[in-house]
């Protein structure tokens, strides 16, 4: 479970479940890892996604004494070391390359164990043509359920984005949930225009809840509801971790603590 906010920024918000993070894609892409750390702590964000390929640098290829030396740099900052966004995905329907996904997948496993992460992230990347689409759903679960077995073992949730062209509707999410049917797999709700039904996500958000084990958001003043997202997010008793997922930035310090602020009166007003 979440540890408790450390940062004095984050004493108002004390009564709710909800923790802000941040996913180094895209704002934090070029910062190194000390550079993520005193940023994201100086303006009060408790946990990072660290993307692969990213300048942080943290990937598989890291030695046994390189990834402890990763573990040490975030003891102390109040920051959590939460997840690892992969690039790996299941829907192609060439088994070649769903092994090496696969592969890749339980590589970042390993690194998630040995670092102290919660989980990593995978997705599907859309729907290829010619393949029925109950196929595709198929093989993604297959996938996903030799991964959560392996995660299982690791101690490392894997948390599928919904995302991709056809498969970020949500009703093809929960039918490669359903199709999955293990608890260490769920899904990473990814704040999609898709999401919305007739101008509401509760639709949505009701048919996915029993699965959302993390949460992307973008840019909170856009058009996406979130304020309905967070009434949402805290009547399900949510109590893990909203990752800002913006754009780049050419001020990224200003623009995290404008965006920290926004989020805490987001959080209040639900």
């Amino acid at each position: 479970t979440p540890s408790p906010p450390s940062s004095a920024s984050s004493r108002d918000i004390l009564k709710f479940t909800m923790r802000l993070g941040c996913v180094t894609y895209n704002i934090l892409k070029d910062w190194d890892l000390d550079t993520i750390l005193k940023q994201l702590k100086l303006n009060g964000f408790e946990a990072v996604e660290l993307r692969t390929s990213h300048k942080h640098g943290v990937e598989p290829t890291l030695s046994p004494a390189e990834r402890q030396a990763v573990v040490k740099k975030f003891e102390g900052t109040g920051v959590r070391l939460l997840s690892y966004g992969t690039t790996a995905e299941f829907h192609s329907p060439d088994d070649a390359t769903r092994a090496k996904h696969v592969a890749d997948a339980k590589a970042f496993i390993d690194l998630a164990h040995d670092t102290g992460a919660w989980g990593i992230k995978v997705r599907p990347n859309g729907m290829p043509e010619g393949v029925p689409e109950n196929v595709t759903i198929g093989r993604i679960a297959e996938c996903l359920k030799e991964l959560g077995a392996y995660g299982e073992g690791k101690g490392v949730e894997i948390w599928v984005e919904v995302h991709g062209k056809i498969t970020q509707n949500p009703p093809v999410s929960a039918a490669i949930m359903k199709a999955t049917k293990h608890n260490q797999v769920g899904l990473c709700w990814n704040s999609n225009p898709t999401d919305l039904v007739n101008g509401s996500i509760k639709p949505s958000f009701d048919l996915l809840r029993p699965w959302i084990k993390n949460v992307h958001i973008n840019e909170l003043p856009g058009p996406y509801p979130y304020k309905e997202l967070f009434r949402l997010l805290k009547a399900s008793n949510y109590d893990r971790y909203t990752l800002c997922e913006s754009q780049e930035s050419k001020e990224p310090e200003r623009y995290l603590r404008w965006y920290a602020a926004l989020w805490r009166e987001y959080v209040r007003s639900a």
